[in-house]
């Protein structure tokens, strides 16, 4: 289901939940926790409200549903937690190269067409601005519902990354997504776990 448009919303509303919505470097210090494709924040905001010591950042790029990431911020005060409004190509317009620890990619678009597969973001040239900002032992954890997505993301990821954990039945924990809730039932969860190559 798409994200109802809200009305009146624009970049000014946006800033006003403390939302950034044009390049500008964060000063982030310590450890730092990247989601691309944030949608409405469900995991990462309750991961950020559990583990204070960690900078939080939710990256996304559609307005309306940003919106809600920066709500449930603001509502909870969720104070290590910086909300983006960006496209996933920009990321470095604010996060310093070899900065981030960890990156999260969870349900995004499958691009399941030949044609699109260069738009998905476990493909090469996404991964290739992924290793850019992780520092030389970064991690990234990828996960979805689609199998064949998965399949493929593992021979795109196992180019630059040594995977170390493969889960083809993936048991949701406390950290999930909007989307995760509703596709528990309904068949298997695909996660994986990789680092950056040392070379």
């Amino acid at each position: 289901m798409r994200q109802k448009k809200i009305k009146g919303l624009d970049k000014t509303k946006m800033q006003e939940l403390e939302a950034i919505t044009s390049p500008l470097k964060l000063k982030l210090e310590g450890i730092i926790h990247l989601e691309v494709g944030s949608g409405k924040g469900q995991f990462i905001s309750s991961l950020a409200n559990d583990n204070k010591d960690i900078n939080y950042v939710a990256l996304e790029r559609n307005m309306d549903v940003c919106y809600r990431i920066s709500q449930k911020k603001q509502e909870n005060q969720i104070k290590n937690l910086t909300v983006i409004l960006d496209d996933s190509s920009n990321i470095l317009e604010y996060l310093e190269p070899n900065s981030v620890d960890l990156i999260y990619l969870n349900f995004s678009d499958p691009w399941p067409k030949d044609r699109h597969h260069k738009r998905r973001l476990t493909y090469y040239s996404f991964l290739e601005l992924y290793l850019k900002l992780l520092k030389k032992d970064g991690v990234i954890q990828f996960r979805t519902d689609h199998e064949s997505f998965f399949n493929d993301s593992i021979t795109y990821i196992s180019k630059y990354f040594d995977i170390f954990q493969i889960d083809f039945d993936y048991q949701s924990d406390k950290y999930y997504t909007e989307y995760e809730i509703k596709r528990i039932e309904k068949g298997n969860l695909y996660q994986l776990k990789a680092r950056v190559k040392n070379v």
